[in-house]
């Protein structure tokens, strides 16, 4: 056997037998009595053998002999490169599993045919834990390995079953036009593995290929890539860990694995701009997505209604548009919507166009609001609605919070009432501050003009019919109470941020990485406290805003443009902080060190 077959077979071939050949289940149905059977099958035999060369273009076929019957679960994962245009064709015969090619395969190249997870056994569905079985239609077998990690650009989790591409044509248009001259998979770590190419000289890409066939779409897929090209450094050896199929759950063997290479995916700004989606909302709402962010809209109306009794709102990233009507006519069953926008013609031009959008009613809604039902409607189907909170761990910042849900056309803030009281229970007054959100016309942030103490309590209230909707609709009366935790138990955290030179998102997350508990932006050295934290484990996410627009700026495949940095702050143990009962921790933080070589 060839010294660099030995990590592909040993595992396979040699251990499992050896280990499990006194217990394994080898009938079609399941033995009757004793004890489950747990054990994965394996494979006693392989045709033509692994290291074959000379393997025929033409109309050829690999079987894989199991010692019990066997079926499979996941076609997917069985992974050729360099992929071709139809998949491999698997079927069961038996204990064998018999792979063989819709097409023809080139001469003088190195194939690798990865069975991931493909297989389970026929009685328990015990998973195969997978093989790579290599081969070539020339003379010799490429000996040369890469590894690496591939990762979300913005959360830095690992990205399963993404592709990882390596290219010999270094123009970036190959990965939107051509096969990958090698190909692998990323496992549950987001690892990856691409063994026996050539040495020489690589582009390397991971694409999350959302329809498997091996080519770049960038408007419906992620994708990443490195600034630099790549050579592989290593031999394939029997000495190799990276080369062996680890058990997912391993976590110390798939976590001591050699990293070469990271790369973060990300989704390309859509190459094509076009109205995508449309909804009435509400009797006096509608909402309408595009393709691409940053549309460009010259004029929109409303058949019937004035200009200026249109309200309307963008997301952040504007490929989305929110509109009401702010109008006591009654509201018609069908909304005529014109959007005059700027649109990607055949020629990949914008050009003008105008699109009439017919937006009808929901029938049940329009029930609803029909005379002969309207002695069913509910108290909140007749009032300005709005949503007044305040949490006590995040006051301090974020202040009281209130939302509307529809937009509002008249407001009496000079209404509002704080008071607080402390202690000993003697209240006081003082005035407000409110301040609109500036990416949400609804939303709005309440602030007292004093500072919140420890021990005192304090409240917001909203006196009856104090805001307007453009439903005509008054709001109720409402009053909120909040005090500053006061659990001795609780943690604080200060993060002394130095090598600030530029602007920067800090995010502090839970463990679980999808909260954001705590959000700052800065654009110079300063301290920022997190206080209140329970016991648990936390983790900072700084995010480099170059264009100082406060969003996350995604990357460029064809600008060789990188989306915007994110790294995750290190503690003494790793990612995560651990934060004990009434502690009080200071973390200093090195902007520059934490983005060098960046």
């Amino acid at each position: 056997m060839k010294r660099y077959l030995l990590p592909l077979l040993s595992a396979a071939i040699v251990l499992l037998p050896l280990m499990f050949s006194h217990s394994c289940a080898n009938t079609t149905e399941a033995p009757s009595g004793g004890a489950k059977d747990t054990i994965p099958p394996y494979i006693v035999d392989i045709r033509p053998y692994p290291g074959a060369t000379g393997f025929p273009i033409e109309k050829a076929r690999i079987v894989f002999t199991f010692n019990e019957y066997v079926t499979i679960k996941n076609q997917g994962s069985i992974y050729l490169s360099p992929p071709q245009g139809k998949k491999p064709k698997s079927a069961i015969k038996g204990k064998k599993l018999i792979v063989s090619f819709e097409e023809a395969l080139e001469p003088n190249t190195t194939y690798t045919l990865n069975l991931g997870d493909a297989i389970a056994d026929n009685n328990e569905g015990n998973p195969f834990p997978g093989f790579t079985f290599v081969f070539s239609t020339g003379s010799q077998i490429d000996s040369m390995f890469t590894t690496g990690m591939v990762q979300d650009c913005n959360t830095l989790l690992p990205v399963k079953d993404a592709t990882v591409m390596l290219y010999k044509n270094h123009a970036d248009s190959a990965v939107f036009l051509e096969r990958p001259y090698a190909a692998a998979r990323t496992d549950d770590w987001g690892y990856f593995v691409i063994p026996f190419i050539q040495d020489t000289v690589y582009r390397i890409y991971a694409v999350v290929d959302a329809d498997g066939n091996n080519v770049y779409d960038p408007d419906q897929d992620r994708i990443g890539f490195m600034d630099s090209l790549l050579q592989p450094k290593w031999k394939v050896a029997d000495t190799i860990p990276e080369l062996l199929k680890y058990d997912m759950k391993d976590t110390l063997g798939c976590e001591a694995r050699r990293v070469e290479h990271t790369l973060g995916v990300f989704r390309e700004k859509p190459s094509k701009q076009f109205l995508k989606n449309k909804e009435r909302t509400g009797l006096r709402s509608a909402y309408i997505s595009f393709q691409a962010p940053y549309v460009w809209i010259d004029s929109l109306w409303f058949g019937g209604f004035r200009a200026d009794e249109v309200i309307s709102q963008f997301n952040p990233s504007q490929d989305s548009l929110e509109l009401w009507l702010n109008s006591r006519a009654p509201a018609p069953d069908t909304l005529h919507l014109f959007v005059n926008y700027r649109k990607t013609d055949s020629t990949g031009v914008l050009k003008p166009e105008l699109e009439h959008l017919r937006l009808p009613i929901d029938p049940k809604l329009k029930r609803t609001y029909s005379r002969s039902q309207r002695r069913n409607l509910k108290h909140e189907d007749t009032v300005c609605l709005y949503k007044l909170e305040a949490k006590p761990e995040r006051v301090e910042q974020y202040g009281f919070e209130l939302e509307f849900s529809q937009p509002i056309i008249s407001a009496e803030f000079d209404s509002l009432k704080f008071r607080y009281l402390n202690p000993k229970q003697k209240e006081f007054r003082a005035g407000v501050k409110v301040e609109r959100d500036s990416l949400n016309l609804r939303r709005w942030t309440i602030r007292p003009e004093v500072k919140y103490q420890q021990g005192f309590e304090y409240f917001l209230k909203v006196p009856h019919r104090a805001f307007r909707d453009i439903n005509g609709f008054y709001s109720d009366s409402t009053e909120v109470k909040v005090s500053l935790p006061s659990d001795e138990k609780l943690s604080s955290l200060t993060a002394v941020l130095s090598g600030v030179d530029g602007k920067y998102i800090v995010d502090l997350l839970d463990e679980g990485l999808k909260t954001i508990l705590r959000s700052y932006t800065i654009d110079s050295d300063c301290n920022l406290a997190f206080p209140y934290l329970k016991e648990a484990r936390y983790c900072l996410r700084i995010t480099s805003d170059l264009n100082r627009n406060g969003v996350v700026d995604t990357g460029s495949l064809l600008e060789r443009r990188q989306p915007e940095l994110v790294k995750f702050v290190m503690f003494k143990d790793g990612k995560f902080l651990e934060v004990p009962p009434s502690a009080e921790i200071t973390q200093e933080i090195d902007l520059r060190k934490l983005f060098a070589n960046e």
